[in-house]
């Protein structure tokens, strides 16, 4: 005898209303996923929106401040002023390379580097131009640098520093030369410098304070030429030739 169970029509209700529920629930998870990455993109444009804002249109992020440093022989003020950094504008729109640009340009500066600091400030760090020779125009005497570029006046002349001197007519690059000559000096030696003349670029000669005379040449090979002397000064003569380095000649 065989016998058979047959769900009701109650069952069949039950498990058709338990389908709907499930999908139910299926298709209202995909649309708060739709909904939450929807409301996230949003959030996510306005966090970005209103970011770009303040950085780059508002004044909460403008500029209210220079700062300078570096700065030993140049007042600061004066960089301030040639920086001319436009205030109240947004830091991040500021032009730097325009800023740098113009302090650039002071005679004594030889380098600076310009950048922000957050939230308001722009940063000017100069390197300034270091003095190795002295020389006289126009009755002031008158610093000038490694490259021959005169930058800044002394009341009176530095200890340390040897003056060019020079002829009528001496050109640009002789001057230059004796400038680099000047520079290379080790400080033992430009201490007892009292003068350099100057007359072509390898006609370059150094006045010690004690009436001696170093025929030096050009500024070619001047390290090895200060240490040939080093060893020369030992011998008392008038005339120490290292023009040639490797053939150095004494005169006494």
């Amino acid at each position: 005898m065989r016998s058979t169970s047959t769900l009701g029509p109650d069952a069949d209700e039950r498990t058709l209303a338990l389908a709907r529920r499930r999908f139910a629930r299926r298709q209202w998870a995909r649309r708060w996923l739709v909904w939450r990455s929807a409301a996230v993109g949003v959030l996510v444009l306005a966090v970005v929106g209103a970011g770009v804002w303040l950085v780059f249109s508002s004044s909460v992020l403008a500029v209210r401040g220079v700062r300078v440093e570096g700065t030993e022989v140049l007042d600061p003020r004066i960089v301030r002023a040639r920086a001319a950094v436009p205030m109240g504008t947004p830091l991040a729109t500021v032009d730097l390379g325009a800023i740098a640009t113009r302090v650039e340009k002071l005679p004594a500066v030889a380098s600076v580097d310009v950048s922000r600091s957050w939230p308001d400030q722009v940063r000017v760090l100069v390197r300034e131009r270091v003095a190795v020779a002295v020389v006289e125009r126009g009755g002031h005497l008158r610093g000038l640098d490694e490259h021959g570029v005169i930058f800044r006046d002394y009341l009176s002349r530095p200890a340390d520093l040897p003056v060019l001197r020079m002829r009528a007519g001496t050109r640009a690059d002789a001057l230059a030369e004796a400038a680099r000559v000047a520079g290379s000096l080790p400080h033992p030696l430009a201490t007892r410098v009292s003068f350099v003349r100057v007359h072509t670029v390898d006609t370059i000669s150094l006045a010690l304070r004690d009436g001696r005379t170093v025929v030096w040449g050009s500024a070619a090979s001047s390290p090895e030429k200060a240490r040939v002397l080093a060893v020369l000064l030992h011998q008392k003569a008038r005339v120490y030739d290292v023009s040639v380095p490797g053939q150095p000649v004494i005169r006494r």
